[in-house]
C-alpha cells in the first residue's frame, strides 16, 4: 500500500502550484488529432498516387518536340482506350473529345509498343473522320542504342 505525504491541508489533491506558476507539461490531445487527421488523408489518397496507366511507348531515333497543350488518347495493351485517364468507348470518342475539349482540333494518341495496330489504326480512322489531327507519341532512343547499330 502506497502513501502520499503532501505539506499544507487545504484539501486539494494531486499537485500543487506555489503562487502564479505556470503548468509546463504538453498537451499531447491536438498532436495526436493532426496525426491521425494526416493518417486518413494519406490512406485516402494513397491509392489515387498508385493509378496510372502504364504504357511504353515506341522509341524512334527522331523526336520532335511538341509543347502543345493536347488532350492524350491512351491505348492500353489489352486495346482499352482512355481520354485523360478515363475509360471510353471508340464509337464516342470523337464526341467525347469535342465535348471536353471544345477549341481543339488535334489530339496525341499515346499506345503501348505491345498493343495490336488494330486499336490504333481504329482510333486514327475515327479521328480522322472527324477531321482531327492525329499526333502519335514517341520517345527517343538512347545515345548507346543507336551506336550498338
Amino acid at each position: 500500500m502506497a502513501f502520499s505525504v503532501q505539506s499544507g491541508g487545504n484539501g486539494k489533491r494531486g499537485r500543487r502550484f506555489h503562487g502564479t506558476g505556470t503548468l509546463s507539461e504538453i498537451n499531447v490531445v491536438p498532436l495526436v488529432d493532426v496525426v491521425l487527421v494526416l493518417l486518413v488523408i494519406f490512406m485516402l489518397t494513397a491509392h489515387v498516387m498508385e493509378f496510372g496507366l502504364e504504357v511504353e511507348v515506341p522509341k524512334v531515333r527522331q523526336v520532335r518536340n511538341s509543347a502543345e497543350d493536347l488532350p492524350v488518347i491512351t491505348i492500353s495493351r489489352e486495346g482499352e482506350l482512355y481520354l485523360a485517364e478515363k475509360t471510353v468507348n471508340i464509337n464516342l470518342l470523337a464526341d467525347e473529345v469535342r465535348k471536353r475539349y471544345p477549341k481543339v482540333n488535334a489530339v496525341y494518341v499515346r499506345a503501348d509498343k505491345t498493343t495490336p495496330w488494330d486499336p490504333i489504326a481504329q482510333v486514327i480512322s475515327t479521328l480522322g473522320e472527324q477531321k482531327m489531327d492525329v499526333r502519335v507519341m514517341t520517345q527517343p532512343e538512347d545515345e548507346g542504342a543507336r551506336r550498338a547499330r
